[in-house]
């Protein structure tokens, strides 16, 4: 018998697309509008059209390489093309044709101004608030209906009777089921009957699918027809093609023989472990059914490794149908839902408004009181699409309803912390305490010392990708480098001080590290009071993970100049630096060393010099055995210090070998 097709209708939102999954979000970003802005600017592109210029797009894709932004060779260069600035037309950056568009082009001028301080009353650097007015804009089509992700978040999110969070099961599964009024409500409802154990997140998701007419249709149309290979291909309303769900066919088949035909025998076990296997979704399967992951234990103990779900409550074949459709439909969902997590939470991450901790999702301080005073009426607005996407518009621009003022972020912060604050500033100070409480608990869970430890073994590695699993894979290597150092030197210090200021880099709320396009030049600079153990002065930090040759010609003059150029302008002479690599060039010592005797000028007022620099060069190795020795600051400023000061030692190498390699454990 021949079915009319049932087409495959989505249920769900996503932000940006899959192709355009990248780790170092920011800097990518950042990095490709500059590209594009510059290969417009070639003769041969100026005047070329992008749309179905296949030729055009794979001089682009060239491009791209040329300038070590991808490596190796697309089979589809055109198509790779499309798909790595895919994500940028999604934002608003730039549009269809590949052209920057009015917000992408303020974005680059700003990322080229490595200034990303804040400009705005929610307190977040300024490339985030243009990412979070783009955000407020972009919308997902979902069936041709226009859905704005980050207000129904905000709407979630707001919702007294969530608590003003929603848990990572909940972002990644149900948030994205918002797609009109009726289904967030819906949502909201049935978070609430989660978390007072009455449903469970699959029920939650059954629920979304079925209120859908497709669904109901196929699974109509199974009900009242015999169970065929092309029905079930039919039913499965597979988004590619029919043919891809064929292997499902057989799965019911010996399911069906499993949980009505109670066949357990183990030449029956052994063909739906085999049917399983041809699955694509095999593993979700495998748990689903069974209790154990190990396939023998299945095959010859099926009772005691078979799972309570939908299928082993049927007792008929009218049920089984019911039970299987859903059960399939489901899988798929949560697959295709748990993919879009990742994207979902890059894309949203961008605005720096939201946290992601302790499997929770929530919004910051100052964004939370903001939102929550408009969010009523910006809501209204959550299923209209906005018209100013390309343009780097003000937030009144976007809508009338974000019109906030600083006194209801005040009296709103007042009233839910029991305190009195009279003014923004206040409240920022309120702000910067609870980041440092987040810091110390993000230091205490995420980098203790064997991890640090660990992760200087990463670098020294260069094992990029578990360096960033275990970090942020949003920052390079080089920017993780200082990140940790500051983090460590934090430590080393006993907590005092700004090191959130300290650290001359750009943090995501999670106050971890991102790196932008001219990334891994800032600084570390961190500032000591007089204490019993040594003099009120500075010290500045470099850190570099350039090979050998490279950390000559790049470190040598940088580190001394920046040092030099410190010690002219505050007049201290107390303060230094400390050069931290993973593998120090011996003419590097040799410079650093000789800087103790060298004068250096004021290069705009020669009569304006300073004699004799402290320049400390560290390897990995050396960190490692400070933290290893939980050594702290007194010990080694006098280190450091006894060691500048030393007279006897005249060859650089012989002088570092002696202070400094395996040596920093002898310190009392």
């Amino acid at each position: 018998m021949l079915f009319d097709n049932i087409a495959f209708k989505s249920y769900c939102w996503c932000l940006g697309t899959t192709s355009f999954r990248t780790k170092n979000f920011n800097r990518t970003i950042e990095l490709q509008l500059a590209l594009l802005d510059q290969f417009w600017k070639l003769a041969d592109n100026k005047d070329e059209y992008w749309i179905e210029n296949t030729e055009l797009q794979e001089r682009y894709y060239y491009f791209l390489q040329d300038n070590d932004f991808v490596y190796g060779d697309a089979p589809n260069p055109a198509k790779d093309a499309r798909e790595k600035t895919s994500g940028l037309v999604d934002l608003g950056l730039i549009t269809a044709g590949r052209k920057l568009t009015h917000a992408g082009g303020d974005l680059l001028k700003l990322s080229q101004s490595l200034d990303f301080s804040s400009d705005n009353m929610l307190q977040i650097p300024a490339d985030s608030f243009i990412y979070l007015k783009q955000l407020l804009k972009m919308s997902s089509d979902v069936n041709g209906n226009n859905v704005r992700p980050l207000i129904v978040l905000l709407r979630v999110l707001l919702d007294e009777a969530l608590d003003g969070y929603i848990t990572k099961d909940e972002f990644t599964y149900l948030l994205p089921l918002c797609v009109n009024h009726d289904e967030t409500e819906d949502v909201v409802k049935n978070i609430i009957s989660v978390r007072q154990g009455c449903k469970t997140i699959d029920e939650a998701i059954l629920d979304a699918l079925m209120h859908m007419d497709n669904y109901n249709t196929a699974l109509n149309l199974l009900l009242n027809h015999s169970v065929s290979e092309e029905l079930i291909c039919v039913v499965g309303m597979n988004r590619k093609s029919r043919k891809y769900d064929k292997s499902y066919y057989w799965l019911y088949k010996t399911l069906f023989r499993y949980y009505i035909g109670n066949d357990l025998s183990q030449k029956a076990m052994t063909e739906l472990y085999a049917c399983l296997d041809k699955i694509t979704l095999s593993t979700a399967w495998k748990k689903f059914l069974f209790k154990s992951s190990n396939k023998s234990q299945i095959i010859n103990n099926p009772v005691a490794n078979k799972r309570a779900n939908l299928l082993s409550r049927c007792t008929n074949e009218q049920q089984f149908k019911e039970a299987f459709f859903k059960t399939m439909h489901l899988l798929k969902a949560k697959a295709t839902l748990h993919d879009y997590y990742d994207l979902n939470k890059r894309y949203l991450s961008t605005a720096d408004v939201l946290l992601f901790e302790d499997e929770k999702v929530y919004l910051d301080i100052i964004p939370k009181q903001f939102f929550a005073a408009c969010i009523e009426n910006l809501y209204k607005e959550a299923y209209v699409p906005n018209d100013n996407l390309a343009y780097n518009c003000n937030l009144l621009d976007i809508s009338d309803a974000l019109l906030v003022s600083e006194s209801e972020i005040v009296q709103a912060i007042e009233e839910e912390y029991h305190i009195d604050v009279d003014n923004m500033d206040e409240v920022k100070s309120i702000v910067e305490k609870q980041r440092y409480e987040r810091l110390n608990s993000l230091i205490d869970q995420k980098f203790t010392d064997d991890n640090l430890i660990t992760i200087l073994n990463l670098l020294d590695e260069r094992d990029d990708d578990t360096l960033m699993s275990m970090v942020t894979d949003n920052a390079d290597a080089p920017t993780i480098f200082e990140y940790i150092l500051a983090i460590m030197w934090y430590k080393i210090s006993e907590r005092k001080g700004k090191v959130l200021d300290y650290m001359k880099l750009s943090l995501d709320t999670n106050l971890l590290p991102k790196s932008h396009a001219a990334g891994g030049e800032a600084d570390i600079v961190f500032e000591y009071n007089a204490s019993e153990s040594y003099p009120k002065h500075t010290l500045l930090i470099e850190a570099t993970l350039a090979d050998k040759n490279n950390q000559r010609r790049m470190e040598m003059e940088p580190v001394s100049r920046h040092l030099g150029d410190h010690l002219l302008a505050t007049g201290n002479l107390n303060s230094y630096c400390v050069f931290a690599t993973n593998n120090l060039n011996p003419n590097v010592i040799s410079d650093f060393r000789h800087r103790k005797d060298s004068v250096y000028y004021d290069p705009r007022n020669i009569t304006q010099s300073i004699k004799g620099m402290k320049i400390i060069p560290l390897e990995t190795g050396d960190l490692r055995t400070i933290i290893r020795n939980k050594k702290h600051y007194a010990e080694l400023y006098q280190y450091f210090e006894n060691a500048y000061r030393d007279e006897n030692i005249q060859d650089p190498i012989t002088w570092w070998l002696t202070y400094l390699r395996g040596k920093l454990n002898t310190i009392v």
